[in-house]
């Protein structure tokens, strides 16, 4: 039994390959204000979460060296203005966005990053909403404005990012085309509402797309390959299309026409979430709130949960979200754990 100062979490013993992950015990984290401590259920696996135990993603200062983006679980403390002026109460189930520190069996979290679990979602669902959510949210949306009618390419269409693009892009009235690496994940993708799937190891995505939009080009790209992809989705951007880099999977160097730019007016943006101060986050997650959670609540928006695994486990986890084979999101589940314990109250 782990003593009530203590909290098992998932540790990076040293930067490498998965088999680095190891189930430890740590110190218990404790709140401030404007923040409440989660007593966490599950912990979403995320991109990032790879890259920073490989050592390519540092944390922001004075965030946890814990990795784990998004969490799941009920408030048990907090402050208790903050958790009053947000809605919340202790006993709440939410989901919330951090900085770090989501693979542990408690997480601080400040209030306005969190969101309430949506009616009828399991905590293992709600785990793979935030980071998702929030990214394709302040991108897509607030960045670069998708509009209903528009049509959207997403790049890596049954990512966990790709499939909440597709379902938030079809619900708010936009034609979404994605690439994805197999007829399988293409099957899946089309299965979520993409209008147009295209399996890039045997198609030319720029071909396919300007095929499908009868010549004009997408509208709006989301792009977390970078690399020589810039390039080619300029070549198939509308007039007045914009392009949005959320990482660099396939590159930091990409060279592109900018006279094509030029003359059809395009922009292209790019961003990362976990730098953003709490002030810009909680502002999407009101969005969120008024716009999503109706969707996600309604079945507009459903859950696509691949995988669960222990938290003794999380190696297994990196590993199937380094192998690709993944449609969806991955996560730890703190009730498969014989490390679990009650709450700190």
């Amino acid at each position: 039994m782990i003593s009530a100062d203590r909290m098992p979490a998932v540790e990076i013993t040293s930067f490498g390959d998965p088999d680095v992950l190891r189930l430890v015990e740590r110190p218990r984290v404790s709140w401030g204000p404007g923040e409440c401590l989660i007593e966490v259920a599950a912990s979403g696996v995320n991109r990032p979460d790879v890259l920073q135990r490989r050592g390519l993603y540092p944390m922001p200062p004075g965030v946890t060296d814990i990795p784990g983006l998004e969490v799941a679980g009920r408030i048990v403390e907090g402050d208790a203005s903050a958790l009053a002026a947000a809605g919340f109460a202790l006993g709440d189930r939410v989901c919330a966005l951090v900085a770090g520190g989501g693979y542990a069996r408690w997480c601080t979290a400040p209030v306005g990053q969190c969101l309430p679990v949506p009616a009828g979602w399991t905590d293992a669902e709600a785990a793979g909403l935030p980071e998702t959510c929030f990214t394709v949210w302040s991108n897509v949306f607030d960045r670069v404005g998708l509009q209903a009618g528009e049509a959207l390419l997403v790049h890596g269409g049954s990512s966990g990012i790709g499939v909440t693009a597709i379902q938030l892009a079809k619900a708010a009235g936009a034609r979404v085309l994605v690439t994805v690496g197999s007829d399988e994940k293409a099957e899946a993708c089309r299965a979520l509402g993409a209008d147009v799937a295209i399996n890039y190891r045997t198609e030319d995505f720029v071909e396919r797309a300007m095929e499908a939009t009868g010549g004009r080009g997408v509208d709006v790209i989301l792009d977390m390959v970078a690399g020589d992809y810039v390039a080619r989705g300029v070549r198939c951007l509308a007039e007045d299309g914009r392009l949005a880099i959320i990482a660099v999977q396939g590159g930091t160097q990409a060279g592109f026409d900018a006279g094509l730019v030029l003359r059809r007016r395009l922009t292209i943006t790019a961003s990362t979430l976990r730098p953003r101060s709490v002030a810009f986050k909680s502002a999407v997650a009101r969005a969120l709130r008024a716009t999503v959670w109706p969707w996600l609540e309604s079945g507009r928006v459903r859950p696509v949960l691949f995988a669960r695994f222990a938290p003794e486990q999380a190696a297994e986890a990196h590993a199937l979200m380094e192998s690709n084979r993944h449609i969806g999101k991955i996560v730890l589940d703190w009730s498969m754990s014989p490390s679990t314990v009650g709450s700190p109250s």
